[in-house]
């Protein structure tokens, strides 16, 4: 079985890096290819040793800083790499890698952490984000969006079997290319995120300081409340703005970018993890809970998949419904009442299931599945019978 992995773009570590990482231990002998490749050396061992085949985009001008500019050219680009000669392709999406062109003999499933979110449902923060959501340049850039969310649907039908990275995703793909899916939840490191001594009195957050992952309503919440230390890592393009808006509360420290091995060290100390973006998974959220640090989150996106509310049997967290400051204060109040009930062996016991060994056993059975159906049909379809009903 010849098998292809198609991934996105390799440019920093991420959610989806770190699923492709499994994938490509999955399948020691399957080739890569990427749209771009400029991983940085320091961060290329998810890659397990392998050097993708890229597209054209990787040899235009400035594209190791500005490949994203050439998002009208990603779906031609995407459609040129030589996949035809393997059996299966594996394609790892959440913008154009599930686009790779495939043949009737091959199979192709997609990994799908997300449709592309910029084209459907967050088009407008994407636009809000770059500053172009007003005047001719706005007018330019959505009808860029709307060709390319033409492509992304149209390019749903070159995929044979789709897996949702959640029941969130799930239902996104419906709605977006009317597909069905099945769902296979990332892989979490469960054997470094461990519990570890006791709590310490402060909360934590974890995340990319961007604006859908909304830490500044986190850090308004906190500014609310002198008394209750709050611990921000992260980095990125609002890292000033947090900085202005933690202003002189001494009860929030931002710490920027950190070592993997200082994460986990945080999220085992925490006293609970505080999470306000409605994500399509959220992995730092089952790494809390295998931490056995209770999560406090919004109740949006794949949260209600990940965290077990207060008022559930062997709860892991707390969920609130609004993205607002004030829903923030209220849930941590209510942890810091009714918290007793959460009981450290419970996150431990929950987060179990989304290890790292139950994803790779899913995706190895899955495939080969996959590749049988294939392989049926071909013998069906040499002997003039109907395909077997799968």
């Amino acid at each position: 079985m010849r098998i292809a992995i198609v991934h996105d773009w390799l440019e920093t570590i991420g959610g989806s890096e770190l699923v492709l990482e499994q994938l490509l231990n999955v399948f020691p002998d399957a080739d890569l290819f990427s749209l771009v490749d400029f991983l940085p050396e320091d961060k290329r061992g998810v890659l397990r040793g392998r050097r993708p085949v890229t597209s054209m985009i990787q040899t235009l001008p400035f594209a190791r800083q500005r490949f994203r500019l050439y998002l009208p050219l990603f779906p031609l680009a995407i459609e040129q790499l030589p996949v035809q000669d393997y059996d299966v392709v594996l394609s790892s999406s959440h913008a154009i890698a599930k686009g790779v062109l495939t043949g009737p003999e091959q199979v192709h499933i997609c990994y799908c952490h997300s449709p592309i979110r910029y084209a459907w449902d967050l088009q407008d923060t994407y636009l809000q984000e770059r500053g172009i959501s007003r005047g001719p340049g706005a007018w330019i850039a959505r009808y860029i969006l709307h060709r390319l969310r033409n492509w992304d649907r149209i390019s749903s039908i070159g995929v044979d079997r789709f897996i949702a990275n959640s029941n969130f995703v799930r239902r996104r793909i419906w709605r977006c290319y009317r597909r069905e899916a099945d769902v296979i939840y990332p892989p979490v490191d469960t054997e470094t995120f461990v519990p570890r001594g006791e709590k310490e009195d402060f909360y934590l957050t974890v995340s990319r300081l961007v604006p859908y992952k909304r830490v500044s309503l986190i850090v308004e919440a906190f500014r609310k409340m002198p008394q209750r230390r709050l611990v921000v890592v992260g980095d990125g393009p609002q890292r000033r703005a947090i900085q202005a808006a933690i202003g002189d509360a001494s009860n929030i420290e931002l710490l920027g970018s950190q070592p993997r091995a200082a994460v986990v060290d945080h999220m085992q100390r925490a006293r609970a993890f505080v999470f306000a973006a409605a994500e399509d998974f959220g992995i730092v959220v089952p790494e809390a809970s295998a931490c056995a640090t209770p999560v406090i989150a919004f109740a949006g996106g794949a949260a209600r998949e990940t965290v077990r509310d207060l008022s559930l049997p062997s709860p892991t967290g707390v969920l609130f419904d609004r993205q607002h400051p004030d829903d923030i204060v209220a849930a941590v109040e209510r942890f810091e009442r009714e918290g007793h009930a959460i009981r450290p062996e419970n996150c431990r016991a929950w987060a179990l299931q989304f290890s790292t060994q139950r994803f790779n056993d899913a995706i190895r059975m899955f495939v080969d599945e996959a590749y049988r159906a294939k392989q049926a049909d071909r013998t069906a379809s040499a002997c003039g019978l109907t395909s077997p009903a799968r």
